[in-house]
């Protein structure tokens, strides 16, 4: 059996990006086991891959180096003798401990000042690889083999048994079939359509004895308390509220799916689900919704995309000139 551990990306959407590298993997190998080294927040979505044996848990926080507690974790993954590590993220920092753990074959690109870690070392072509999926899958391959092949989409597992009990843990009716709206954008907040533009389109499309279902994360709560009240009951703010399972299986069982260019928007895509994806500072040729259901709507102006946080030029006219009536367009309803 050929043992291969993947140093996991550190987003949402990156690592339902990093599922085709997987699929990829398991093409290669007639007899694989594929362990991801992950944080704890990663190891639901992980788990809904297939691909995935096991998930082990990183715990080390954003910067964070513990150089004890990481030769902890590479003596204990040499147990495991396996036969190649591929490393995702660029840092210096996530290819150290396969290298204290003696992997032989340790795979990733040039990245930050990791030569000495990084032994089969792979040059970006950003020309002819533009999708960070596409950059992921190509790390199964030997450097500089460009030969064509077919990229698995991403998908992500959710059963029927799975949404009814992330329904009934928060209270929500056991039928039908909700929109919902994902507001949130981790990145920043250039790639966040306006709250009033949510509201508004939730007025169109939700009422108070169907409304939409508004889901993020915590950081998010306050970005769905302004939608609940700006739109007087025509959504219902679940964010904060979920677990990442849990938002996984009430996106699953949505009829349609809003959302701005998020790790959210990866998630309903790998789900399938009908999608309308709304981007303003960030690049439809890098991180693509991968799904024959998703639609992009975004305004194209001159300065976009700019791929910053928050809008240097201080008037986000990507977003803020983007409006509901345009969304209500590609939703189709």
């Amino acid at each position: 059996m050929t043992k291969i551990l993947v140093v996991a990306p550190s987003w949402i959407g990156d690592t339902i990006l990093a599922q085709p590298l997987l699929a990829r993997l398991h093409e290669k190998y007639d007899d694989l086991a594929v362990d991801v080294l992950a944080s704890s927040w990663g190891a639901p979505l992980f788990a809904r891959m297939a691909e995935v044996r096991q998930v082990i848990d990183s715990p080390f926080g954003h910067g964070e180096f513990h150089l004890s507690r990481r030769w902890q974790l590479a003596r204990h993954l040499k147990t495991a003798a396996y036969d190649e590590a591929i490393v995702l993220p660029n840092s210096w920092k996530s290819a150290l401990i396969p290298f204290l753990a003696g992997i032989p074959r340790r795979t990733g690109y040039c990245g930050e000042s990791r030569h000495a870690l990084i032994n089969n070392m792979h040059r970006l072509d950003k020309q002819r690889h533009p999708r960070l999926a596409d950059r992921y899958a190509r790390l199964a391959d030997d450097p500089g083999d460009h030969a064509h092949f077919s990229l698995r989409r991403p998908h992500l597992q959710s059963a029927a048994e799975q949404q009814r009990a992330a329904r009934a843990a928060l209270d929500l009716p056991a039928a039908g079939n909700p929109i919902v709206f994902c507001p949130g954008a981790e990145y920043g907040p250039a790639k966040r359509w306006p709250a009033r533009h949510f509201a508004a389109l939730a007025n169109r499309v939700g009422h108070v004895d169907d409304p939409v279902w508004l889901i993020g994360s915590p950081k998010d709560a306050h970005l769905g308390e302004k939608i609940e009240q700006a739109c007087h009951g025509a959504a219902l703010n679940l964010c904060g509220r979920t677990t990442l399972d849990q938002a996984i299986d009430l996106i699953a069982s949505a009829r349609h799916v809003v959302c701005n260019d998020s790790g959210l928007m990866h998630v309903a895509a790998a789900l399938d689900r009908p999608l309308v994806a709304v981007f303003g500072s960030s690049s439809v040729d890098y991180t693509p919704p991968m799904s024959p259901q998703a639609k992009i709507v975004s305004l194209d102006v001159e300065c976009s995309p700019c791929f910053m946080r928050e809008c240097p030029k201080g008037h986000l006219r990507c977003l803020n000139d983007l409006p509901p009536e345009r969304v209500l367009a590609a939703l189709g309803l």
